[in-house]
């Protein structure tokens, strides 16, 4: 097992450095996350896409953030593909299986295997600045299973991994955890009963799920569920069965985490609840240090999160041939789309948050 075989690495820019390249190749990480500063042109992305599996041992997990409205990190050089909201306002499940369709194909094309989506995040408090405008299908958990249900089947059969979040239920937020760590009151049989209907539905078309920055105080009074044994070993694992897929932190580098723990101790923490790969999508020049606090956890742990990684990768799809032809095909296909689906207003936030809203990263 490599050193950094369980951290997902971001990038700084559009190309890689020489100091990246050495560090990735030593550490070998699980994977790589790109972000809008990473995506100037469809050539370039797809140039280093490639060099980011030449530089790799093994397959690597080339994540993204790909949602649809204004998480849409390919906007600058394709058509932005409808939000959560619009589609779900929309009602019309093909629209919503086409959205999934083009957006498989667009990431395939792009050398992408690994979509950090749906949003499963019931809208619990659509006025707040909370990150999730418009990311959400929307309160009503049936709706949110048959659309983003519709939308998840249709990206893996293009031959992208998903992932969904924010587990357990991150549309509680009343805070925005790029800034501090929400908190919210409810209990396990609360969310039961509302919030982790669309995990259990969904559950078995599932390849990955992403734990959220948020606390449960009434869960586990002691950690965030990111890094909560209890939610994540005893709940996700044990109770729900969601035990040989893969389950990942968000980005260890948001302030909810950093406020209150160091680098190392995070990573370290992560794993050891119970998820078998740390994000650090920004200070990517700490990995060293997290990737050595996460090697003095137990060995059998770390193989078993090892297996999970490996069995992801043994299911990703290579990217298909790049064709300037099927770029611009896919790139209609979504503005015609995007024609058919318009925009949903955003609601007037009646109740802002302390911070002002930032861009989603």
């Amino acid at each position: 097992m490599a050193e950094g075989s369980l951290l997902l690495l971001g990038l700084a820019g559009p190309r890689l450095s020489a100091a990246e390249a050495a560090l990735f190749r030593r550490l070998q990480p699980a994977g790589f996350i790109l972000f809008s500063r990473n995506l100037v042109t469809p050539e370039q992305t797809r140039e280093l896409t490639d060099s980011l599996r030449n530089l790799s041992k093994n397959q690597p997990l080339i994540a993204i953030d790909q949602e649809g409205g204004r998480v849409t990190r390919t906007r600058e050089m394709a058509p932005a593909i409808p939000s959560a909201a619009a589609l779900a306002a929309h009602a019309q499940p093909a629209l919503t299986a086409k959205a999934g369709r083009l957006t498989g194909e667009l990431l395939r094309l792009l050398g992408v295997n690994f979509n950090l989506a749906p949003v499963l995040d019931l809208d619990h408090h659509p006025q707040l600045q909370n990150a999730l405008r418009g990311r959400c299908w929307g309160r009503d958990p049936q709706r949110v299973i048959d659309h983003a249900g519709q939308w998840n089947r249709s990206l893996r059969q293009r031959g992208i991994a998903t992932c969904a979040k924010h587990f357990p239920a991150g549309g509680r937020a009343m805070a925005d955890p790029h800034h501090e760590l929400p908190a919210a009151a409810a209990a396990l049989d609360e969310l039961l009963r509302e919030d982790l209907l669309p995990y259990t539905a969904l559950m078995p078309e599932l390849d990955a799920v992403m734990l959220g920055h948020i606390e449960f105080p009434n869960i586990d009074p002691n950690f965030p569920a990111s890094l909560s044994p209890r939610l994540i070993r005893g709940f996700l694992r044990d109770q729900l069965g969601f035990d040989r897929h893969l389950v990942l932190t968000d980005d260890l580098d948001m302030a909810a985490i950093t406020r209150r723990y160091g680098r190392g101790q995070d990573a370290q923490l992560a794993i050891a609840a119970g998820n078998d790969v740390a994000l650090i999508c920004h200070r990517i020049e700490t990995a060293d240090v997290a990737a050595a606090a996460i090697a003095e956890l137990p060995g059998p742990l770390l193989a078993d999160a090892w297996e999970r990684v490996e069995r992801l990768r043994d299911k990703l799809h290579p990217p298909l041939p790049w064709s300037p032809a099927q770029w611009q095909t896919t790139c209609d296909g979504l503005a015609a789309l995007a024609a058919e689906v318009p925009a949903v207003p955003e609601p007037t936030a009646g109740a802002e948050l302390a911070h002002s809203p930032v861009a989603v990263y």
